[in-house]
């Protein structure tokens, strides 16, 4: 029997889903068009954060960022980081937690910690393989997740999930990202991880145009084949189609840098990185 790779599955779904993208009316998102505004995932610096949170808050909100998404705590209580973000002109556009702060008992300890630091998207970065491994996995853990959304939405936040590269892998003939937010209710958010999903052979645009109104931010991170350490507009992706999609039916509230690699000093790329955006008027 002849079998499809992966990344062969991927081309032939998006192509006929690219197709289908023209067909996605403009303005789906809730209230019509609108800019997502920018922050800066904190994981770009955790090496300056572990030798002196204060300082680099300090030193992103001079870069010109207004707000940052935690990936920890750096072993700082609710009100310590609170104040820290206050004294630094800045506020969260989010937080990378495990899915285990959310179930049980443990969920009111976690809306409080967030309530306290002026957050309300919980964002869980990636799951434990028992959740993951089938496609009955995958739909046992969206409704998990769908139950988790009912409990935190009378305080005012909202639960999302963010994508490596896994979720493109496909199960029985399926890519796992849309068998959970098939599944998943639409008070479960999308944070689309643009540079994770790119080396499978996903497309950006397939999925920002797949759920509108359900992306409540990005990751923006480059990605090239050719070269590894390309900035935005140096690589391969299509940005300007990309940020269209954003702006107009993804309904997305916040682009969010990240940059992973340590080519240079992290402060400087997500300084250099933030002033492309600016170029591009994404900020």
């Amino acid at each position: 029997m002849q079998t499809i790779s992966r990344r062969d599955f991927l081309k032939t779904t998006a192509a006929a889903s690219i197709a289908a993208v023209s067909s996605v009316p403009l303005f789906a998102a809730e209230g019509g068009p609108k800019k997502p505004a920018l922050g800066v995932q904190l994981y770009s610096v955790r090496k300056d954060c572990e030798k002196d949170l204060p300082g680099t808050l300090h030193a992103v909100s001079k870069i010109g960022y207004k707000a940052v998404e935690f990936a920890g705590y750096y072993e700082r209580d609710a009100k310590t980081l609170r104040k820290l973000l206050d004294d630094a002109g800045l506020k969260c556009c989010g937080t990378h937690i495990g899915l285990e702060t959310m179930l049980g008992d443990k969920i009111a300890k976690t809306v409080e910690f967030n309530q306290a630091i002026g957050n309300i998207n919980l964002i869980v970065p990636s799951l434990p393989e028992k959740y993951r491994k089938t496609k009955e996995d995958w739909q046992k853990t969206a409704d998990l997740f769908s139950d988790i959304a009912v409990k935190v939405k009378p305080q005012g936040m909202r639960v999302g999930f963010h994508n490596h590269s896994v979720e493109f892998v496909p199960i029985g003939g399926e890519i796992p990202w849309d068998i959970f937010f098939a599944r998943a209710s639409k008070d479960v958010r999308i944070q689309y991880d643009i540079g994770n999903a790119a080396p499978t052979g996903a497309d950006a645009r397939v999925y920002l145009a797949k759920y509108p109104g359900r992306v409540v931010s990005t990751h923006v991170k480059p990605f090239s084949k050719s070269n590894p350490n390309a900035l935005i507009g140096q690589d391969e992706l299509p940005w300007p189609e990309i940020f269209s999609l954003c702006e107009n039916v993804a309904g997305v509230e916040w682009n969010i840098i990240e940059y992973e690699r340590e080519n240079e000093a992290p402060l400087a790329s997500i300084e250099k990185l933030r002033k492309i955006m600016c170029d591009l008027g994404k900020c």
